[in-house]
């Protein structure tokens, strides 16, 4: 049997776009492999958001065609594609840089991934337009030990592309429009995940809170519509929910946050900046006494909701005053997490290039304070757990034996002491302790909550 190494970078999109590659090629005969020494196939499902992504990019290519090399000498083949939003981006170009790549293929094409392989085998082959038809009507159904062997969480990809085009991101030029799958497929999805073992949901996009796929009634359902519809399916235990934007965080979902047992108490909505000023730079249509509104709603009606948040320091024109804006914001919010990045000009897009670029010295400076004041702030949320009693969705082996680790509704990781209990349990715990990075707590009793059947 042929073998594929599939390595996804970047966001939570790729790492469904991976599984779906692999489900793809299952149907041609290759299997799975987390050697790359082993595989007939290598796939760099690539990132194109910020700089080091793409370097990191040409960087593994650099590695991966030494080892077509040293299986060339063993008599093996080896085939290498560069598929997602650096292959979007950079087509031929990433030929040019790197001759042992025999297909680059974009995210929206990757369903044809059979029939581009085998064209490759003539010549190479470039393909990054942006389809007419719709992926997802050719993608298989999960197959059931497959989805079993990835776990009891699962990414369901609802809406792809973006439509805001805010003036620091790519995503509208290499994911192209916003488009919403009609609910009757992710719900065959998800009910095909279920029967896999899944029993928590992650519904993802670029901006999965503008999801508008046409519903059973032929009309367009939002996503607060959606997520009440998947929570009623058998077997569905926690909903969540991500990346959205603050101008589609309607009513109806900020209330589907009290409404919808399911629907997890974390929410991720990216603000950028607390500085009104570089949110008009980039062009991202709210502002910062908005953003603030949305989550005093969404603190109504769930005051126990985990909150994160993505952030950039250092875009163009961002002065002194600007950050302690952003510094503001964050204390006033205090968030569970924080996604913290330096600017990166991305080529095309119009920030990258702005006459007023900040050092680089000045970006590292206030990135380090930033994420020293969200780590004072996930420290906090984390010790405000212990003490409390929590539901843990046990999804894997901890490091020690007789230990399962799992996840709180607040997306905390939480290690536990079990011999009567399994990977798919949903158990009551007791917080007791925390490290850095984890929780540590005892399991009330060996009955668990839930189970996957």
């Amino acid at each position: 049997m042929k073998k594929v190494f599939i390595k996804s970078y970047g966001c939570q999109m790729n790492v469904y776009d991976g599984q779906r590659m692999a489900d793809v090629l299952a149907k041609e005969g290759y299997a799975e492999t987390a050697e790359q020494s082993d595989a007939d196939l290598v796939i760099l499902n690539t990132c194109h958001i910020r700089e080091k992504a793409v370097d990191k990019v040409y960087s593994e290519l650099g590695r991966v065609r030494e080892g077509k090399e040293l299986r060339a000498l063993q008599g093996k083949d080896t085939r290498i594609v560069v598929a997602g939003c650096v292959a979007q981006a950079e087509g031929a170009e990433i030929q040019r840089r790197q001759t042992a790549v025999d297909l680059v293929v974009g995210p929206q094409s990757y369903h044809r991934l059979p029939d581009l392989l085998t064209r490759s085998e003539r010549r190479k082959v470039v393909d990054t337009e942006f389809p007419i038809e719709d992926k997802f009507g050719f993608l298989p159904v999960p197959d059931r030990s497959r989805t079993r062997a990835r776990g009891v969480t699962a990414f369901l990809t609802v809406q792809e592309g973006c439509d805001k085009f805010c003036s620091f991101c790519v995503v509208p030029y290499t994911r192209g429009a916003e488009v919403s799958r009609p609910v009757s497929k992710i719900v065959a999805e998800a009910q095909a995940l279920v029967a896999g073992g899944v029993c928590e949901l992650t519904l993802i996009g670029q901006n999965v809170n503008a999801y508008h796929g046409e519903g059973p009634d032929g009309r367009p359902w939002p996503l607060w519509r959606l997520l009440e519809r998947l929570a009623s399916l058998d077997g569905i235990r926690r909903l969540r929910y991500m990346t959205s934007h603050p101008n589609d965080m309607d009513d109806g979902l900020i209330r589907a946050h009290g409404d919808l047992p399911a629907l997890m108490p974390f929410l991720h909505l990216p603000v950028q900046s607390g500085s009104d000023a570089v949110l008009d730079a980039m062009n991202r249509k709210h502002s910062a006494a908005g953003y603030r509104d949305i989550i005093a709603k969404v603190r109504a009606v769930r005051p126990d909701i985990a909150l994160s948040s993505d952030f950039i320091v250092g875009f163009p024109g961002e002065t002194d005053a600007d950050f302690d804006a952003t510094m503001r914001l964050i204390d006033d919010v205090r968030y569970a997490t924080v996604f913290s990045f330096k600017y990166s000009p991305r080529p095309g897009t119009p920030a990258s290039g702005a006459a007023e670029q900040i050092p680089e010295a000045v970006k590292s400076e206030r990135l380090a304070i930033l994420q020293a004041r969200v780590e004072e702030h996930r420290q906090a949320f984390n010790a405000a757990t212990i003490g409390r009693r929590v539901d843990v969705l046990l999804e894997r082996a901890g490091r020690h034996p007789g230990q399962l680790s799992g996840k709180s509704p607040y997306l905390q990781t939480v290690q536990v002491e079990t011999d009567a209990c399994h990977i798919g349990d949903t158990v009551s715990v007791d917080i007791l302790s925390q490290t850095t990075n984890t929780l540590f707590g005892r399991i009330v009793s060996d009955k668990a909550v839930a189970s996957v059947a």
